[in-house]
């Protein structure tokens, strides 16, 4: 979408796509295509500021989850030590106690 210079005149032009190819359809120069010029970057400011939201909202819980994830992995350590430290093994994935013979 953009208003193009074409001999003396300025026109408003709509870009779009039609069967996988790119086609300009021509809208005007006149009050009704300022009109539409404005609605259409409306639209398009509208649009960005919805993705900045959501961008914001993506990174703020890709935050919260690394920090989920950096406690699970501190937890699991504890956890480990204390079956380690209270006479348990790994035996093919399994805790064990140890045997005492």
């Amino acid at each position: 979408m953009a208003w193009e210079r074409r001999g003396d005149g300025v026109y408003y032009y709509k870009t779009e796509r039609q069967g996988g190819r790119v086609r300009k359809r021509y809208i005007g120069n006149g009050e009704l295509a300022h009109s539409i010029a404005h609605a259409d970057e409306t639209r398009r400011r509208v649009w960005a500021e919805r993705k900045a939201i959501e961008r914001a909202e993506l990174d703020e819980a890709r935050s919260l989850a690394s920090a989920g994830g950096e406690l699970y992995e501190a937890v699991e350590v504890l956890a480990v030590a204390e079956l380690v430290a209270s006479g348990y093994h790994r035996h093919k994935g399994q805790w064990r106690m140890r045997r005492r013979d």
